[in-house]
This record gives structure tokens, sequence and C-alpha cells, in this order.
């Protein structure tokens, strides 16, 4: 089987630092290749993969200070639709970008969608194009868009081999991912002050939530029991949560996924998140963490998750959230949409093989009654 993976150019492949697309993009490539199959990634040039590699641009373009990034996605999917006879599927990571492309092309395809999808705009969009084949990576990311043509939900995976277990809890709480006002880095710091117990925070701030950060975060930030440490890479992630008593996830919006909150059970840190989105379907209240719906609840939450195994958090990771499980998933998938694509394709040989046919048995019934 020949796949492509087409990756979005804002970050490299794997990201540097913050990139949940693109690290997933990254795990499901190299997964594929160790297992025998012929994968080409369409990503930014400073990525590093073992596949073969077709790059659009020199660098991700979250690099770049001044820039029209969707010229950049145009090339990409000239790139993509000019090789696309190569490749028996190709799997899209960017969104709706390629739709009306690949309306025209008869190509076996896939797209995954990362992002938040309560947002009205796209309603008569997935409407038209309801034939697209599309992946959630949570059933709640969905439910907004009931009438998508949704083949399956698959969950992120990461390989088992990247983070290390830890099995003694830490003595502070962790925040990771990116500072903006869905996440709410500010509840973390509240939570932190009320239990007096030391927060770490790992966080990106993109451009769009600069502003943000200079006036409703930075302020927070003098406290004594805050610590904040910018953005980390993954070489400084599995100590950065493996170290810590639990993570805080007090998101405040849909979230689609949430892929920190496996990295943490990879290390057998239990998680506390408010109760949104896919949280529910990440996390096992009381086994790999807590879910809650206010401060008084997750103040609550801290006192008493040191009682959760830490072993359990990666036995859980394990047995639901491996990139092996994710591969095999949407092999399954690719499998469904290569078989559908090629029976539509030999459909019209069959009618005309058919019509064909009958025009023969005429001609020699006729032929026999003359």
């Amino acid at each position: 089987m020949k796949i492509a993976q087409v990756a979005p150019l804002y970050e490299s492949v794997p990201p540097r630092c913050y990139g949940g697309t693109e690290r997933i993009v990254s795990f499901l490539t190299e997964e594929l290749v160790a297992q025998g199959y012929d994968v080409t990634l369409f990503a930014s040039g400073d990525s590093l993969t073992r596949a073969r590699h077709i790059a659009p641009c020199p660098r991700a373009l979250r690099l770049e200070s001044s820039i029209d990034m969707m010229a950049h996605h145009i090339l990409l999917l000239e790139k993509v639709f000019g090789m696309s006879e190569e490749f028996d599927i190709v799997h899209f990571h960017i969104d709706y970008l390629h739709y009306p492309l690949t309306r025209r092309q008869r190509i076996a395809n896939l797209t995954t969608l990362h992002g938040r999808l309560d947002i009205p705009d796209l309603v008569p969009l997935y409407r038209e194009f309801r034939e697209m084949p599309v992946v959630s990576i949570s059933d709640s990311q969905r439910l907004p868009l009931p009438e998508a043509n949704w083949q399956r939900t698959v969950h992120h995976g990461i390989p088992e081999n990247l983070y290390r277990f830890h099995g003694e809890p830490g003595q502070y709480l962790a925040f990771l991912g990116r500072i903006s006002p869905e996440k709410r880095v500010d509840r973390a710091i509240e939570i932190a002050r009320e239990c007096g117990i030391p927060l770490k925070i790992a966080a990106k701030v993109d451009r769009v939530d600069q502003e943000y950060f200079n006036a409703a975060i930075r302020p927070l930030l003098s406290d004594p029991l805050v610590e904040y440490l910018g953005e980390i890479d993954d070489r400084e992630k599995e100590p950065f949560l493996g170290n810590a008593l639990a993570l805080l996830f007090p998101i405040d919006w849909p979230e689609p996924f949430g892929l920190v909150m496996i990295e943490s059970l990879a290390c057998g840190t239990p998680v506390i998140a408010y109760r949104r989105g896919s949280v529910p379907e990440v996390l096992e209240e009381g086994m790999t963490g807590f879910m809650v719906h206010d401060q008084a609840e997750a103040l609550a939450a801290v006192r008493k998750v040191e009682s959760l195994s830490r072993r359990r958090c990666r036995e859980v990771f394990e047995q639901r959230f491996s990139a092996s499980r994710m591969v095999g998933e949407y092999l399954g998938i690719y499998r469904e949409q290569i078989h559908a694509v090629n029976a539509q394709r030999a459909a019209p040989a069959l009618r005309r093989f058919y019509e064909e046919g009958e025009i023969h048995d005429g001609d020699r019934q006729e032929r026999r009654t003359e």
C-alpha cells in the first residue's frame, strides 16, 4: 500500500515544541514506515522522517515573521495532486482546504479533522461536501456536524517507548500546552494557590494570544508558587510531566482531544481536568484522574490525587493510546476507502460489459431465428 500523509505547514513534522496535529502526523507516519508501508510525507522542509519527504516550503511557517501562509498551502496542494496517481490513498490533515480538488479527482482519500467543529460557518461547507470521508479524534468533536461523512473516531496514540514511566509522585502541579483564554491557565494558577502547591507552567504563547497573555496572565506569574518555563521540547517534556504530582487540564472549551492528557498518562502522572469535550473519553474517573466541574471539585481532586495508581495510568496508556493501535485503526479505514474507490472505478466498465453482453446475446438470438 502506497500512502501519502499531507501535513499542515505551520509547524515541522514532528514539531520542535508545541504542535499536536504535526506530532500525530509524525507518529502515524513513522509507525507506518516501521510496519513496512510505502509512505510519502508532504511537510515543511525542516521536518524529520524516515518516509519519502516532499517539502512545499523550506521550514515551518510559524518561524517566518511576515508571510502569506495560504500561498504555501496552495503550492502544497499542487504538489499533492500532481502526484496523486502514485498513491493508493491520500490522508489529509489540513482540514477542508483540499475538498474542491479531491472532489474532481477520483482518488482514495481520508481527512482527519484535528480542530474544533462548533463553528457555524462549517455547517454549509460540510453540507456541500457531504461525500468527503472524514475521521474524528473524539466522539464529542463530531457532535456539531452530525451530517458529515464520518468513517470512524480514532483516538490519538503515541509510541510506547517515547516516555518512561515515573512511579513516584512529585511535589508540584503541571500545566502543559498553550496559553489562551480557552485553555484557562488562570484556573490552574488559582488551584495551585488555594492548595498551596507549586505550579510549573510549560506553555506556548501564539501571536494572536500575546495581548491576552500580557494583560491577564503575566501579572499572575509573580506569585512565588508559580514558575513559568515557556515552551519545552520533547526531551524536556518527560521529566516535566513524570515528576509532577498531577497534570492540570482546566479547559473552558470543547477540547477535540487533548494530547497532553495521554502524554501525562504515559509518564504515570494522573490528570485533573474539567469535564469538557473529549475529556470523558480519555480519562477514567478515579482511575487515571478526576473530572471536575468547578474550582471546589478541582481542589478536592488535588487533595486525593496521590491515592491514584501511577502504574495504572501507564497501563491504561499502553492499552488504549499507543501509536500502533492508532495505526491499526487507520489501516482498516484506508482499506475500506481504497475498496470503495476501486468499486466506483470498476462500475462503468462493468456496466459497459453487461450492456455489450446483452447486445451480443441479442444478435445471436436474432441469427438463430432467421
